[in-house]
């Protein structure tokens, strides 16, 4: 698998006749380094790095890579190695037959980064500038394992890579969210949050290379990293792709998540809202999952952040269905007052906002509402509801039973007909979430109305908890623990 025919085709992003050596092209791993590049050099943007800047990031790269590969094992500074090695296994700073004298490997890892020569072999497979140097699939990342023999085209001895863009593949790893196993890289329609993600990284492998993955006492994941990108950059309409991959010399993979270009716009609504607020920290904290001894396994924010992007594949979860089974939980955990009325707002609002769903359930709702609420048991009939809430053929069953007995009682004919239930009983693509909006709405109505459907609200402690919270941005820096200075 090598990086061209991973991503498809590459589309230089400025012209030829740029003077410095640097440019950002159309490839998410070539343009994450140069993004780092970037802002090891102090500068704003790819474009701004001059060969002088590009001079002081190589050195600062070939001593970071010379302490990784020649540190011993097991201590902080062999962890940038692990992270190198998950990137350019076969590459002569990694591989086992590396020499372990830091100045007789000096002179191998520099020659990587030597300037272009006038005379050229070709375009460059990344930029399009000419370049003088062919790099095999040992220098670049993304390639096939070594069972591979060749990846390159017939009567070629390797891939034209110009000196920026060789700069770049090698600054990658600053740029990306890395752990000791995979890579992650940002693509994204906005150079602001593009830059910003960047930033962070750096930082971050700052850390790394200093006092190894135990220096990060909690760290951001890349989804986490990517939203706070995106509230920094502007909370307009915004995609966003998230490129995972690794190749250890095993079998070399790639992972695609992406998020909607409305997400920022969502982010930015509930930042704004106190009840949207509540929805998504009783999110989070549902998500937070512990150890026996009460150590923070998986963080709900990070979690959640997890929730707004949609993997390629399909193989991700709908934040909309964790929403609906924190509505419909059923194990006796009360939530704080205006729990349920914030998570389902939450619901509505991410419906509207990202999936653009604009369909109108209230009446519908109102009439499964008041059919709860005017039962000898409403938790009862609510549970009913509950329990065929996704089902279009039980659900259908269902809103005859309700409309039936509310046109006994001289109600429905008030009330939403059958002509309003097509879209929440039919089996097409989205129905389901239809669905799912319908028992939001529910919720907020039977909760507006007073109708106790569940235990008690928490106790007093909990709800100053939650009132804490809702205070605090959804979004919150002290996430990234690397930025807190020097290990």
């Amino acid at each position: 698998m090598d990086p061209v025919k991973a991503t498809g085709p590459l589309t230089a992003t400025r012209t030829l006749s740029a003077m410095g050596p640097l440019t950002a092209s159309g490839h998410p791993l070539q343009r994450a380094g140069a993004w780092a590049a970037a802002v090891m050099a102090g500068r704003s943007h790819p474009d701004d790095v001059t060969t002088a800047d590009a001079e002081r990031v190589v050195q600062v790269m070939v001593q970071d890579v010379l302490s990784a590969a020649t540190a011993v094992k097991a201590t902080d500074r062999y962890d940038w190695w692990k992270v190198l090695y998950a990137l350019y296994p076969n590459s002569k700073a990694t591989r086992n037959s590396r020499p372990r004298d830091r100045a007789l490997l000096q002179a191998e890892i520099e020659a990587l980064f030597v300037a272009d020569t006038a005379q050229a072999v070709g375009p460059c497979a990344f930029c399009s500038r000419p370049a003088s140097v062919l790099w095999a699939k040992s220098n670049l990342p993304l390639f096939d394992s070594s069972s591979v023999v060749n990846m390159l085209p017939l009567q070629m001895r390797g891939w034209p890579v110009c000196y920026g863009c060789r700069i770049a593949m090698w600054a990658l790893p600053y740029g990306a969210w890395v752990s000791a196993g995979s890579a992650t890289v940002l693509s994204c329609e906005s150079e602001e949050a593009i830059g910003q993600f960047a930033r962070r990284n750096v930082q971050r492998a700052r850390r790394i290379i200093q006092a190894g993955f135990t220096g990060l006492s909690a760290g951001a994941s890349p989804e986490y990293v990517t939203l706070v990108a995106l509230r920094d950059a502007a909370p307009g309409l915004c995609a966003t792709t998230l490129w995972t991959f690794k190749n250890d010399n095993q079998e070399p993979w790639l992972r695609v998540t992406q998020t909607r270009r409305a997400v920022p716009v969502f982010l930015a609504r509930v930042d704004a809202n106190a009840a949207l607020r509540r929805g998504w920290h009783l999110l989070t904290r549902s998500l937070t999952r512990y150890d026996k001894a009460g150590k923070v396994t998986a963080h709900g924010v990070q979690e959640a952040a997890r929730l707004l992007f949609e993997a390629e594949d399909g193989r991700s979860q709908s934040l909309l269905l964790r929403l609906h089974d924190l509505l419909k939980d059923d194990t006796g955990r009360s939530l704080p007052a205006g729990g349920r009325e914030g998570l389902a707002r939450l619901a509505l609002a991410y419906a509207q906002e990202v999936l653009g769903m604009t369909s109108d359930v209230t009446a519908v709702a109102t009439l499964i509402a008041q059919w709860i609420a005017r039962g000898t048991s409403p938790r009862g009939r609510f549970a009913e509801y509950r329990s065929v809430a996704l089902s279009d053929y039980k659900l259908g069953m269902l809103l005859m039973q309700a409309y039936s007995r509310l046109l006994l009682d001289g109600q429905a004919p008030a009330l939403a007909g059958p002509e309003q239930w097509q879209a929440l009983i039919q089996r097409r693509p989205r129905a389901w979430e239809q669905r799912m909006l319908l028992f939001a709405q529910v919720s907020v109505l039977l909760q507006q109305q007073g109708v106790a459907i569940s235990d008690p609200p928490a106790n007093e402690e909990e709800q100053r908890r939650l009132e804490a919270l809702e205070n605090q941005p959804i979004l919150d820096d002290a996430e990234f623990d690397y930025e807190m200075g020097p290990a």
